[in-house]
């Protein structure tokens, strides 16, 4: 009777096993019997399990494999962000590696070979190679991560996401080498446990900051088919759809380092910003003459990197891919596509996350000392933070409200709201030129234009250039042409812009000039063009003198003409 009952329990287990394999194994790649549907497979063996199982003989480090396990020593995956530390792959991950790694012939079983139609070689995907370092990290303890607050913690409970001791994270853990009935574009099936489809699987373990917002998380946004594709490695059609995979390839990515897509990090937001998936193309400003120069490096850019010492510029310096949004603000409040970016305050202390646009600025553009100079001036402040220091005379009103409440040309016909007592942004000058905001049909921010340095609208700083709209447009868009030619504020304003040809960054400094009593007075953004106006005869640097509510004069050397600071040379 004992026989009898072992005898139908073996049935049950057969018959279960070959129940599972009609319903599965035997339709993908992973039969390599002569019967599979694959490329590469056996010219002549027809059983199915054989070449990953043998029940006798088998690896004695491994009790069923039929696979010779031979010690490899595999480059691993590293990151700055990277909590565990990955181990040696071991386990089930090791036996996935015995043909991935491309090492062992598919034929090679330790019952006797077999021939096969081909194997699994570098310029296939499916080989993962030896090197690990672009492969999502295997063989380490999920509870080891969970300090990053990114990480799902507890470790999730899914019975599809199988762990092993101590959490252990292997290939398993996502893939199911007997089923395959999540696939991508048909060719490129990956015996997922899950449809990965909205990022599923990597939200099981990933809680990305902000990303329930952001439009990887949530946009309908498609390909217009124009090349190149920017899913190539899926079927899915939108950005919500392809989730994590807008950006990284779990396998073989291009960049190891967090597991990009391409190695130069502006590649990973060109395939969709280019016009071609989101609305704006932001690419075409990057190919502009005045531009961020995100070209410049390739892997430099960490994510925890101190703000205060970075030395290079990258998409991601001042766009958090998983957080960025929609949200709109007013200056200087930060708005949606700045979302949790570090940034530096207008006191040089880190501020995380950054809270008011500039601070996400300041980070290249004040103590790292990063600022070019386009015009020599006679206080040379590199520092754009201290140009803003709400204890300078004067300063365009960015990081705080202005001093001068008595701005005749303020509002403009373009500006007509617009006050002395307003706050703007950096982006309200440094923007692109093709911008909605001057009646483009591009993308906004300061990611390039053809007016240095990137500006949204032309501001000539050549001595003895005509007076125009257009010469003058960037500052002429908030101050009104008509009221400064009128002298409103100034009484030789039309003498000195129309007559004698001076451009308006002569006299005036557009960010702001700190205090230095040395060298005159700075209200009113008052800070010389050396270039063009030079000190008197036995004077160190060229005056201004400001003698209260416009009233003032100048001491110094223009056009080959000496003001004196008295006569018509004070008002």
């Amino acid at each position: 009777m004992r026989q009898y009952i072992i005898l139908l329990t073996g049935f049950f287990h057969l018959y279960v096993l070959l129940s599972n394999i009609n319903a599965s194994i035997l339709t993908t790649r992973h039969n390599l019997s002569v019967s599979g549907p694959g490329e590469l497979k056996a010219l002549s063996e027809e059983r199915v399990c054989v070449f990953c199982h043998t029940p006798h003989n088998a690896s004695p480090q491994t009790p069923l494999w039929n696979k010779e396990v031979e010690p490899v020593n595999y480059i691993l995956y590293e990151s700055s962000t990277l909590q565990a530390i990955p181990t040696q792959p071991m386990g089930p991950s090791r036996l996935c590696l015995t043909c991935h790694d491309g090492l062992i012939a598919l034929g090679a079983l330790l019952t006797g070979k077999v021939t096969t139609t081909g194997e699994i070689t570098p310029e296939r995907r499916s080989d993962i190679g030896t090197d690990l370092a672009d492969d999502h990290p295997i063989s380490f303890s999920y509870l080891d991560s969970t300090i990053d607050p990114e990480i799902v913690s507890p470790p999730p409970n899914d019975p599809r996401l199988i762990f092993y001791g101590n959490f252990s994270i292997e290939c398993s853990t996502c893939h199911d080498a007997h089923e395959d009935n999540h696939c991508d574009k048909g060719y490129e099936c990956k015996f997922l446990v899950m449809d990965n489809r909205y990022a599923a699987l990597c939200i099981k373990c990933h809680k990305m900051d902000g990303w329930l917002n952001s439009p990887k998380a949530i946009s309908g946004a498609t390909w217009n088919g124009t090349p190149p594709d920017p899913w190539p490695f899926t079927e899915w059609l939108t950005v919500a759809e392809n989730g994590c995979q807008n950006c990284h390839m779990p396998h073989t990515a291009g960049e190891p380092k967090r597991l990009l897509s391409y190695a130069e990090e502006e590649w990973n937001c060109f395939p969709c910003h280019n016009g071609n998936v989101a609305s704006k193309n932001v690419m075409a400003d990057f190919e502009k003459a005045s531009h961020h120069p995100v070209e410049n490096t390739i892997g430099i850019h960490e994510p925890d990197e101190n703000p205060l010492i970075s030395g290079h510029v990258e998409c991601v310096d001042c766009h958090n891919p998983h957080a960025h949004n929609e949200r709109a603000a007013e200056a200087p409040d930060i708005s949606g596509s700045l979302e949790k970016m570090k940034g530096i305050d207008r006191d040089g202390v880190v501020s995380d996350p950054a809270r008011y646009q500039y601070e996400v600025c300041f980070k290249c553009h004040a103590d790292t000392n990063s600022q070019l100079s386009y015009v020599q001036r006679v206080v040379d402040e590199p520092n754009t933070r201290i140009e803003f220091s709400l204890n300078n005379p004067s300063y365009h009103p960015v990081a705080g409200i202005g001093k001068n409440p008595d701005v005749p040309s303020i509002p403009s016909a373009l500006e007509p709201t617009l006050l002395p007592s307003n706050i703007i942004y950096c982006t309200d000058c440094h923007d692109s030129d093709s911008s909605p905001k001057v009646g483009g049909s591009g993308a906004r921010g300061a990611h390039g234009s053809s007016f240095a340095p990137i500006l949204r609208e032309r501001y000539e700083i050549n001595d003895f250039t005509p007076e125009s709209y257009e010469s003058f447009a960037l500052c002429y868009r908030c101050h009104n042409r008509d009221s400064i030619l009128a002298d409103e504020s100034f009484p030789e304003h039309n003498e000195h812009i129309s007559e004698e040809q001076v451009p308006c960054s002569a006299c005036h400094d557009p960010h702001g000039v700190r205090e230095d009593p040395a060298s005159g007075s700075h209200t009113h953004l008052i800070n010389f063009d050396t270039n063009i106006v030079e000190p008197l005869p036995g004077q160190l640097v060229p005056f201004f003198t400001d003698n209260g509510n416009r009233s003032g004069s100048c001491t110094l050397r223009c056009h080959s003409e000496d003001h004196t600071g008295t006569g018509d040379f004070a008002y």
